[in-house]
């Protein structure tokens, strides 16, 4: 039976937030809130807990996880980023868009599309996702709370703890977040291709 945790939007409560990176550091599934939609997401090192996921929204290997990350700096361990990406995801982070980018030897293989060295990473613009990254010190795995057959995320916590109580660790209760996906951009090639609309401004990226 999973946890469940009323975190407050604005003012997290510490003690919550403590108990949530325990859950994440013991090997936990959790579902916390972004500034784009609910996600699931668990320690970047536990593969026990990234295959729980993939079951869970039956996704395949060629699935982009995404690392939530704290900041810039966290993200230029994860990812390799050139002047002007980078210049691009200062301006737009954080913010509710999911950049894919060529890995670093920091990330695990298996967390890689299987055809190529790439990663998603994003930086989220809420209070929750900053004080567990704070408390975690190391980005979150995560992906969109999409269940199979559904082409919207979950937004109800409590619809949530109705049909994946006994299948993740830990929900948490952080108010509406939202009903769209981050926008998904691919920064592998020479200029920006959107993936998926979503709720960053796509208009953006496009001629």
């Amino acid at each position: 039976m999973a946890q469940f945790f009323q975190i407050h939007p604005l003012n997290p409560q510490s003690r919550l937030v403590r108990r949530t990176v325990e859950i994440l550091l013991a090997g936990g599934v959790v579902i916390y809130p972004t500034d784009s939609s609910y996600a699931m997401g668990c320690q970047i090192g536990e593969k026990s807990a990234m295959d729980r996921i993939r079951r869970i929204r039956q996704l395949p290997d060629t699935h982009h996880f995404t690392l939530v990350c704290r900041d810039l700096s966290e993200i230029t361990t994860y990812a390799r980023i050139d002047n002007q990406s980078f210049r691009l995801l200062k301006a737009l982070t954080p913010g509710p868009y999911t950049f894919i980018h060529q890995a670093t030897k920091q990330v695990p293989r298996r967390l890689l599309h299987p055809r190529r060295r790439a990663i998603g990473i994003r930086v989220p613009d809420n209070e929750i996702c900053r004080a567990l990254l704070g408390e975690l010190d190391q980005p979150i795995l995560s992906t969109t709370l999409i269940l199979p057959g559904q082409d919207r995320p979950l937004t109800d916590p409590y619809e949530m703890r109705e049909l994946l109580d006994k299948q993740v660790d830990l929900i948490i209760d952080g108010g509406f977040c939202g009903l769209e996906p981050t926008t998904l951009v691919d920064m592998t090639g020479e200029s920006p291709v959107v993936l998926r609309h979503g709720k960053g401004d796509a208009s953006l990226f496009e001629e």
